[in-house]
């Protein structure tokens, strides 16, 4: 049976909330539309106990964590995202410290290879040692910018690609198996990429480039950076109430560009004290180590047993009663996609739709696509646009490497800032202190503005830079740009609120899937579109991003607020099994 989807009316949301808690049986004069089609009246215990399916239904009843496996357990011993925000501050500052020492290794290694081509091909040429970390001026010609270029165009490719395989796979399973199991494999994954990096770098004047490629397939295997931030955020939808979550979220997005902002300050004054790069990826090694240690051996699990359950349960029953688990179908390359298919939501027993409920399908369908599309367009201007406005900086304002950071710096210190200060203040205002009882009801009408806004700010900022031709102009330009990064945390938030508890991890699979796929489309894109125009009219880049997010503005509005699934039952519930047959 295909979840059923309700409005919530907002007269009705205390009487909706205790049913779908399953602790009220409704008569049938009661029924509305805003009645959940999947309730069950609360089970009676037995002499000896209430059963394991009984405890099974009452966890799948209740909202987003409640659970007598946490309540039992003492306070510091409880998932929190708390316990998540330090270490995922050092994984961030690693990622983002690592991404210009890991530049200038790959221009050093395809310097060195190319002259060394050279000198086997002509015995006459000669040429100074390449030394890694030094400036090697000798490097600085367009053939070997152009290899180095390519060869971090394969990079991304190899691990953009397996990223979209592997991560909505590996979200999947955590609605099953729990959330720090799979987050500490894509840790332990990301951390064995790196010991080929430093094999690489202790050994860089015989070791392959082709040891780099072999990383990215690892990293990419356990789905690197994209999977890392989409089970942090499954792990705060399981901590927080729907309401929240934007704010919950915006202290991970704030977390990731501190991290972004403080990692290449931070190894830069550790290689100009040291005097090497070599001390910069062994930093990054103990940071990848710590994380993976604290997700192994230190966080609580946010995903309780009943729930892990449940979610098993119905992947197995689905899995018969669809497919029964078919090897050729499993190998379908349009299995790929497949994670996709919870964006569009289908029912099941047509009988049971009245026609405002599937008009209100209908309206589920578009709000979920649209979310994802406005949150993909979001995402991939900020993987694929950052070189990009660097580039264009330095050609235009002659700007050289100080002023770049600081200009990075004060875009991200202004992100942090409308992250950790801003969303919080506006969800406090207008919702008030948080409550303990919470549901999923969809997005509200704060979500749509904070998402709209958001949008029109980014899109100011890229009209900015495109008209504007004087330094401080381009900066104020990057502040608006900056404050538009309130938007994806509430994007992403609105997302999970639109699905239940037990489909958090395929909601932000799907993202994920989308994600990873534009870490390989948009900066391959953008950087096209760059070269093909620079000299010429040089902003061309912009107006295609400023036409971009005018048209996620745009779709902003066709969301409706308050549209969402109802809980989906176990296998033994008297509703029967849920329709979605994704893996």
């Amino acid at each position: 049976m295909q979840p059923g989807v309700q409005i919530t009316v907002e007269a009705d949301q205390e009487a909706h909330a205790r049913l779908t808690r399953g602790g009220t049986n409704v008569s049938p004069d009661q029924v509305t539309e805003v009645t959940p089609l999947l309730v069950e009246p609360p089970a009676e215990s037995t002499a000896s106990g209430e059963t394991q399916s009984v405890r099974r239904k009452e966890s799948f009843d209740k909202p987003w964590l409640g659970s007598e496996e946490f309540d039992s357990k003492p306070a510091w011993r409880r998932p929190s995202v708390y316990w998540l925000l330090g270490p995922l501050f050092l994984f961030t500052m690693a990622f983002g410290g690592l991404a210009v020492p890991k530049l200038n290794l790959i221009l050093a290694l395809v310097c060195r290879d190319y002259f060394a081509d050279r000198a086997a091909k002509d015995p006459q040429f000669t040429y100074l040692p390449v030394v890694l970390g030094a400036d090697n001026d000798q490097c600085r010609v367009p053939e070997v910018q152009s290899l180095a270029s390519r060869f971090g165009l394969y990079l991304n490719l190899i691990t953009g690609l397996m990223s979209a395989i592997g991560s909505p796979r590996l979200g999947h399973l955590s609605d099953r198996y729990g959330r720090l199991k799979l987050m500490a494999f894509s840790a332990l994954m990301s951390l064995f990429s790196e010991m080929f990096t430093i094999y690489v770098v202790a050994n860089a004047d015989t070791a392959p480039l082709s040891l780099l490629l072999v990383g990215a397939f690892v990293d990419g295997l356990g789905g690197s950076f994209t999977l890392a931030a989409s089970l942090a955020f499954s792990y705060g939808a399981d901590c927080t109430a729907p309401e929240r979550r934007n704010v919950v979220y915006g202290y991970f997005h704030a977390v990731l560009f501190a991290g972004m902002a403080v990692g290449p300050l931070l190894f830069g004054f550790m290689i100009k004290y040291t005097g090497t790069a070599d001390s910069v990826f062994y930093a990054v090694i103990a940071c990848h180590t710590f994380y993976f240690v604290m997700l192994a051996f230190v966080i609580p699990e946010s995903v309780s047993k009943a729930r892990q359950m449940t979610a098993r349960e119905l992947h197995r029953a689905t899995k018969t009663e669809t497919r029964g688990g078919s090897f050729w179908t499993n190998l379908n390359p349009l299995n790929i996609i497949r994670p996709l298919r919870i964006l569009f939501p289908k029912p099941d027993g047509m009988h049971m739709w009245s026609a405002v409920r599937l008009k209100t399908l209908s309206s589920l369908r578009r709000n979920l696509i649209v979310l994802a599309a406005v949150d993909t367009v979001v995402f991939a201007v900020g993987m694929g646009g950052a070189q990009i406005l660097i580039l264009y900086a330095e050609y235009m304002f002659g700007w050289h490497n100080y002023e770049s950071s600081l200009f990075m710096s004060l875009a991200c210190t202004t992100r942090v800032i409308g992250l950790l200060v801003l969303l919080p203040l506006a969800t406090r205002l207008f919702r008030g202190p948080q409550s303990q009882d919470q549901a999923h009801r969809g997005c509200d009408r704060l979500d749509l503005g904070i998402i709209k806004a958001a949008v029109l700010f980014d899109v100011i900022g890229y009209i900015g830079y495109v008209t504007t031709r004087t330094p401080g102009l381009f900066i104020v330009s990057a502040v608006f740009a900056s404050m538009g990064g309130m938007g994806s945390p509430t994007l992403q938030s609105s997302l999970t609120k639109h699905v239940p508890p037990a489909e958090t991890g395929k909601i932000l699979g799907a993202t994920g899937l989308l994600h990873a796929l534009a870490r390989v489309v948009a900066p391959v894109t953008f950087n096209l579109i760059y070269s093909a125009t620079v000299g010429k009219y040089t902003q061309t880049v912009f107006v295609c991003l400023a036409s971009l997010f005018g048209l996620s503005f745009l779709l902003s509005w066709f969301i409706e607020p308050h549209v969402y699934m109802p809980p989906i039952p176990p296998p033994d519930h008297p509703e029967g099994l849920a329709n979605d047959d994704d893996d």
